[in-house]
């Protein structure tokens, strides 16, 4: 059968941080017979050869390819092309993983677009990925429509046949950002390129002993003599205009103008900072005109225009400010409607503990930023927009997997609301949003994998775009949110909860904790009658469908009189929460406490049960209750120490016994 997807993995003294790419590229959904995986280690001096050796003997589908070492990867992927029979090369790092099912979407997502070149969803584990990239699909895109100059690395799915008839290979040798260099040709040049966002193909991981090669401290002077090679590309293939603009901005702004900010800048010793602005200000004044800061965010703007003015002193001052800028965010109200969990909440950016306040003149008001240059304050820069921009501000929810930061954008309408501080000329800015989290179809369309999916609010304010975690909310009607739900087919269970010690929302779905039996304690009042021979219960559990249980009922004083039997837990009519049934072949309970425990039918293999205690009163009343709740809570007195005679004569006592 023809090869499908050729990948290519370049490698170099990777130790054990291999094993999980090569965990993933064992479990693609792809049949073996149709993709391969080519290794070429590029001289590595640790296990890792003898480990490629093993793997290639044990799986016909795996090669490897041994050479000397080049000094990066470029020429690792130039080898692995020409030995790729695929009809797509994918290039995966080392130290990365692909999700399982990824060759399989992205070759069948390619040749339905009839593109050149694929691009899969990424997630970051420790590392920054492309954000607005990856919101939707998006199956014919190109740098006019879609925003792919934001995704650089070479870690997407090309056709062969694309890359030999443009002689496209990647730059060798040692040096720097030559996947720049290769992916910005082939964007300029493919027929077609396509983004698949509903599923998450790439894991980018940043290792523990952060030794990746992007981590490491650049050469000034080298990095930004390659970086204009990438800037040579977008000349060639461009006119001077808008579009070449608006590519060269994502180098000004991502590779310049946000190393120069914040903490990130402050964090480099103050030589080093200083030769790398010496460097960002060479290339800024070469090779960027008006037109490519015209189109960035307002702070963007105002860094930019430090740059290019040589004002250093100044774009320490910024960054000193800029560094204590965090976002914050607030859950107001959380509820069930349906399978569908309703969120409010509010947003806004803080300098520090305070609020971060705008100068008030005009609708979308001014940059406060306090920028001191020999003992003045700079309220206007000249070649910089110093509008605030209040009305472009906007927030974004989105659900991030713990284990592997897949993440997903949930619908959110917002408004925005200013503020006035009183007896100045300043506002606020605050977002007030509602958003909707649906976990039938939350990712991307597709249900949420089992897992703890952490929420997170991302605000957008004036160019700074702050991510925070969003904090619980303690009133009444977030008790009712936060009960359970049972939802899909087969039923899942979907939990809302708030994480120690922070109080930050989560959902558990699937069971992965233990704490839907600890959190059921707060949610309210259960009810409990007999309807003729069944027992009817009121549970603060969401259901959506009709599920199976299974009720098994002991009398508390032991065991003589046990009952087992199936029951139906459907959603209780015009209020929250759910209805068991369950039919009792002896309807005659006497007073006391039986253990009760409801046993509901869960996904495949998995149960979920609910133990509890059924309380009979003497006219017959029916209540329930956890175990444990409400019994009287008995004094522990003080542990005693023993007596020091005591203690030496039971030691003795114990030598004698030990030597017998």
């Amino acid at each position: 059968m023809t090869v499908k997807v050729s990948v290519v993995v370049p490698v170099y003294n990777p130790g054990p941080y291999i094993e999980d790419c090569v965990a993933s590229l064992l479990r693609q959904s792809l049949p073996d017979d149709e993709y391969e995986a080519i290794f070429v280690d590029d001289g590595s001096t640790d296990e890792t050869p003898a480990r490629l050796d093993e793997l290639a003997a044990q799986h016909p589908h795996m090669r490897v390819i041994h050479q000397e070492n080049s000094g990066w990867s470029g020429k690792p992927r130039n080898v692995g092309i020409e030995a790729a029979h695929g009809e797509f090369v994918m290039f995966v790092d080392n130290d990365d993983w692909l999700g399982d099912e990824a060759l399989e979407r992205m070759y069948a997502y390619g040749v339905e677009h009839q593109a050149d070149v694929v691009i899969g969803k990424m997630a970051g584990k420790g590392r920054p990925v492309p954000l607005e990239l990856f919101r939707v699909n998006r199956p014919r895109a190109d740098v006019m429509n879609a925003p792919l100059i934001d995704s650089l690395t070479p870690h997407k799915m090309f056709r062969r046949s694309f890359l030999d008839e443009r002689g496209l290979r990647f730059p060798e040798g040692r040096r720097r950002l030559e996947d720049h260099v290769f992916v910005t040709e082939a964007y300029l040049t493919a027929s077609s390129v396509a983004v698949l966002s509903d599923y998450v193909c790439y894991y980018h991981v940043k290792r523990e002993d952060a030794s990746n090669a992007g981590f490491q401290r650049i050469d000034p002077v080298g990095y930004f003599r390659n970086l204009r090679e990438a800037l040579d590309v977008v000349e060639k293939y461009t006119e001077p205009g808008p579009l070449r603009d608006k590519l060269y901005r994502r180098w000004f702004r991502n590779e310049m103008i946000e190393r120069m900010r914040g903490g990130r800048l402050l964090a480099w010793p103050e030589d080093y900072r200083h030769e790398m602005f010496r460097e960002i200000h060479k290339v800024a004044v070469e090779r960027f005109g008006p037109g490519v800061m015209t189109g960035m965010l307002p702070t963007q703007q105002v860094v930019g225009a430090l740059i290019k003015a040589d004002r250093y002193r100044d774009i320490e001052a910024l960054a000193r400010w800029e560094k204590d800028i965090r976002p914050h965010a607030e859950l107001t109200g959380l509820e069930w409607e349906g399978g569908t969990l309703r969120l409010a909440l509010i947003g806004e950016m803080h300098v520090g503990r305070q609020p971060m306040t705008f100068l008030g003149k005009g609708e979308e008001g001014l940059l406060d930023i306090p920028i001191e240059t020999a003992g003045r304050d700079v309220v206007a820069l000249q070649d910089a927009d110093m509008s605030a921009r209040t009305g472009k501000a906007k927030i974004d929810l989105v659900v991030r997997e713990r284990s592997t930061a897949a993440e997903f954008y949930q619908p959110v309408e917002f408004t925005r609301q200013r503020l006035d501080v009183p007896e100045t000329d300043r506002f606020r800015l605050v977002l007030r949003a509602t958003s909707t989290i649906d976990p039938q179809s939350a990712a991307g369309g597709a249900p949420l994998a089992r897992g703890i999916w952490d929420v997170f609010v991302r605000a957008h304010v004036c160019g700074w775009t702050k991510e925070t975690r969003l904090g619980a909310v303690r009133n009444e009607a977030a008790r009712a949110g936060r009960r359970a739900a049972f939802l899909g087919e087969p039923a899942r269970l979907v939990l809302p909860y708030w994480t120690e010690p922070h109080g930050n929302l989560s959902l558990d779905v699937g069971q992965v904790t233990s704490r839907f039996g600890y959190d059921l304690a707060d949610l309210g009042v259960r009810e409990v009658r007999l309807d003729g021979a069944d027992l009817v219960a009121q549970l603060p559990v969401q259901v959506t469908d009709e599920i199976e249980a299974l009720l098994h009922l002991s009398e508390n004083t032991g065991a003589e009189r046990t009952v087992s039997t199936r029951a139906v837990v459907t959603a209780a009519e015009g209020r929250s929460g759910s209805v068991v049934r369950a039919g009792l072949s002896d309807p005659q309970l006497t007073d006391g406490n039986w253990r009760l425990e409801l046993s509901l039918c869960d996904e495949p293999g998995r149960r979920t049960r609910l133990p509890l205690v059924l309380t009979v009163d003497p006219g017959g009343a029916l209540s329930l209750r956890r175990p444990h709740e409400g019994a009287a809570q008995q004094p522990v007195p003080p542990p005693r120490r023993p007596r020091p005679g005591l203690l030496r004569r039971a030691m003795r006592k114990a030598q004698r016994l030990t030597a017998r």
